[in-house]
């Protein structure tokens, strides 16, 4: 079947016999920054990764960069805003390769750097929530049954630091001052996303968790973050191997738990 509106660039290896034991993940936001160098090591591990970008031009130029790498990677145009672009891109995934084993939602938007609770508007409240949060709920749901028919899962929600009611609650903290109102309020109920599919989950193969990359050098973090991209990536691609036996329903940070 050849994907709609050349959604997905298909490699030959994908009707191959050993390729199907090959683990399949998909990473939203992946034509760039944390999306891009999760999706490249994950590849790097043998794993098969469809990066999902809503633009498709840089969405493909993302893939074509890792492909010249050798790695197995595939372009799917997905914009985590759009209930029905999620439900497209998910049912080709079934319908072309038939299952799904770990999905990264990375896909965030950071649009409130200086503005205070008192005085952020609607607007910026809510296209927040929508990319942050209701994008990561909306494909949660969307790939869980493909996860429960191979018995296998690994979810990581990128949260962050900012999200934890313990550092915003704390005069002492250094995250206390800052302010990004509607991106924490975003990460806070993310992480509650995390918990309650966590507790639907228990008893299956399914693992979910959230991850603070820290603060690293992207477009989001600027150049003034200490940490490279790399380093950013180490705890979510950890949480996205898991072993069956390895936690679910957490929050890491450097691959140790954090405060919600």
């Amino acid at each position: 079947m050849k994907p709609p509106d050349s959604r997905l660039l298909k490699t030959s290896q994908y009707k191959d016999m050993e390729d199907h034991t090959r683990k399949i993940a998909l990473v939203t936001g992946a034509n760039k920054g944390l999306g891009f160098e999760i999706s490249k090591q994950l590849a790097q591990k043998g794993i098969r990764v469809i990066l999902g970008a809503r633009d498709a031009h840089k969405g493909r130029e993302a893939c074509k960069k890792l492909k010249q790498e050798g790695l197995d990677v595939d372009f799917c145009l997905l914009d985590v805003n759009s209930h029905e672009s999620i439900d497209k891109a998910v049912r080709w995934l079934k319908q072309e390769l038939g299952e799904l084993h770990i999905l990264v939602n990375n896909a965030g938007v950071l649009l409130d750097r200086k503005t205070s609770v008192l005085d952020v508007d609607f607007d910026t409240f809510s296209q927040t929530l929508q990319t942050n949060l209701y994008g990561a709920f909306l494909m949660c749901q969307a790939c869980i049954p493909l996860m429960k028919e191979s018995n296998y899962g690994r979810i990581v929600n990128m949260s962050s630091t900012l999200g934890s009611f313990a550092e915003m609650s704390d005069p002492s903290s250094p995250y206390y001052d800052i302010l990004t109102p509607t991106y924490r309020l975003s990460k806070t109920a993310l992480n509650a996303v995390t918990a309650l599919f966590a507790k639907e989950l228990r008893g299956t193969n399914i693992l979910i968790n959230s991850a603070c990359p820290g603060w690293v050098k992207t477009d989001m973090g600027s150049e003034a973050a200490p940490l490279n991209i790399e380093q950013g990536a180490d705890t979510p691609v950890w949480l996205a191997t898991l072993p069956d036996d390895g936690p679910t329903g957490g929050f890491f940070n450097r691959r140790q738990p954090m405060a919600w």
